[in-house]
């Protein structure tokens, strides 16, 4: 069950470089909301820098930040994806991915040091990407016939709820949107009414 009713994430992608004993470190942050954009990403980040040694990535999805996962990509266990996410979870972030790419100076940075490489190229990248705060929301479809649409729609503009889509066929047919902090007060409002079927569809 999830408790906050907003969430944190990065307004726009951007990259940062840092270095540590010749060997350099380009850290790329992306929005993302599935697992088919994460790996879109990494395959761009691939594409665009060939000829690096390691590609570690972190992210966090959706907004209760149900999935997480890192990779280390060849380096030592938990030296680099495991300080990746621990940078995307200090600043509280959600549909997040970094990828930080590195290309070796020729010069080992040992444990505490690719620790530190990595964290800090994670972290520069969230620095110079807008962090913004965004509401937590629900979709409902509910059905109900043509005799109280009045009224419907009189509560769901009262209650700050967004139509998605509306479709009419013998019945009413409607998906809607609304902070997860207001959904219960117009549910309850929506089920007084003996014709409405509410259906939860989703959080977003």
């Amino acid at each position: 069950m999830m408790f906050a009713t907003t969430y944190k994430e990065i307004k726009f992608s951007t990259t940062a470089i840092f270095k540590e004993k010749g060997s350099k470190f380009i850290s790329y942050i992306f929005p993302v909301y599935n697992q088919q954009e994460v790996k879109d990403k990494i395959k761009l980040v691939k594409t665009n820098e060939k000829g690096a040694n390691h590609y570690c990535f972190a992210y966090v999805l959706f907004p209760d930040k149900s999935c997480k996962k890192s990779n280390d990509d060849g380096e030592p266990n938990s030296t680099a994806g495991l300080p990746i996410l621990r940078a995307i979870e200090t600043n509280d972030l959600t549909n997040t991915l970094i990828i930080v790419v590195r290309y070796f100076g020729g010069k080992k940075l040992g444990i505490p040091g690719l620790i530190k490489s990595y964290k800090t190229s994670a972290l520069l990248a969230i620095d110079k990407s807008k962090i913004i705060i965004k509401n937590i929301k629900e979709i409902y479809k509910i059905i109900f016939d043509h005799n109280i649409i009045n009224d419907i729609m009189k509560e769901i503009k009262r209650n700050n709820a967004v139509i998605l889509s509306h479709e009419y066929n013998l019945k009413h047919q409607l998906k809607f949107t609304i902070n997860l902090d207001e959904a219960k007060h117009l549910i309850e409002k929506l089920k007084i009414f003996k014709e409405v079927d509410v259906t939860y569809i989703k959080t977003i």
